[in-house]
């Protein structure tokens, strides 16, 4: 009789298998890019739903016909820009050179920040541009324009595009305290990262966690738990050991994730709302397939790092708005 073999139980590619630290999800790199524009946006999910369209895809089978797709629907109220951020080169990497917020507001005092004098700040960055490698504008979203009853903001950082760092400190000042719109950053059609904090499902065993076998039934009396714990040799048990521990709740980027539309709320709104969610009232992101994390989660997109291809405007036929209350 042959031996059974299979693939290795779980992805070592997402050690440590721990919680996230919060949910507002750090983005650690951003694209290169001259174009002078935001490199990233951030939204909040409100549910899944469907649409047909006609299949672009080079070299599918589908080609030109008409397919059912699984979209994502992520609620993307404007962004308020109240600052910036100048960054010099430093032994260990990237070093806050300073940082400017907007004159005449008091979202620095919101967010219990240290606000600086607007022209003493401006006049450093202006003066030491040569030191300067890179600026960054902060942002904060605005939950209290969705339907599902958030009140605090999330300050988040956002990479521009630009040549040199010059050209990006002058864009960042032509935006510092507007608000900027998804339909400025992205495009239909366009691929993007999405980068969020998944479904948390607490203490999980090996089998759920990592999708071992089960035990045969008169095997040791247990069945859902591991056959061994590694060999004898190294004395120790390893790392790669599948067992018990925290399952969900984990920082997660999905690449090249394609928009399919940039919608208004009432283009996508079901009867009777999104579940656990409600209405969306501001403009909203179509997204193909899923996206981590459950409904009013905080969800960052990013200009797609691993492709560069330019892109094309779907053709979309339907877009489902039937209940998703259930019967």
């Amino acid at each position: 009789m042959g031996k059974i073999r299979k693939p290795r139980s779980g992805s070592l590619a997402v050690r440590p298998r721990k919680r996230a630290s919060k949910q507002n999800a750090r983005i650690a790199s951003w694209p290169n890019s001259e174009e002078t524009k935001l490199l990233g946006f951030a939204g909040f999910k409100a549910g899944m739903t469907h649409m047909t369209m006609i299949d672009d895809t080079p070299g599918s089978p589908t080609k030109g016909h008409e397919i059912s797709v699984p979209v994502t629907v992520v609620e993307t109220p404007p962004l308020f820009v109240f600052g910036l951020r100048a960054y010099s080169r430093g032994a260990s990497g990237l070093k806050t050179f300073s940082d400017v917020y907007a004159k005449d507001i008091n979202i620095a005092e919101m967010l219990n920040l240290k606000k600086s004098n607007y022209e003493e700040a401006l006049k450093k960055i202006e003066e030491n541009v040569d030191r300067v490698c890179d600026v960054r504008v902060l942002a904060v979203t605005a939950p209290y324009k969705t339907g599902f009853g958030r009140k605090k903001p999330d300050v988040v950082e956002i990479a521009v595009g630009g040549k040199n760092a010059k050209e990006k400190l002058e864009f960042c000042k032509g935006i510092l305290g507007k608000e900027v719109r998804v339909s400025d950053v992205f495009a239909e059609g366009e691929r993007v990262d999405v980068v969020s904090v998944t479904k948390g499902k607490g203490w999980q065993g090996a089998v759920k966690r990592f999708g071992v076998h089960l035990q045969r039934r008169k095997a040791t009396g247990r069945r859902r738990h591991v056959g061994t714990l590694g060999p004898w040799h190294p004395a120790r048990v390893m790392y790669t050991t599948p067992m018990a521990g925290q399952m969900g709740y984990h920082k997660r980027t999905e690449h090249n994730k394609r928009i399919l539309k940039i919608a208004k709320g009432e283009e996508v709104n079901p009867k009777g709302g999104f579940l656990n969610y409600g209405v969306v009232k501001n403009e909203c992101v179509l997204v193909k397939g899923s996206v981590g994390g459950p409904c009013k989660r905080l969800v960052k997109f990013r200009k797609a790092m691993r492709i560069t291809e330019k892109p094309a405007k779907p053709e979309i036929k339907y877009i489902s708005k039937e209940s998703k209350q259930g019967a």
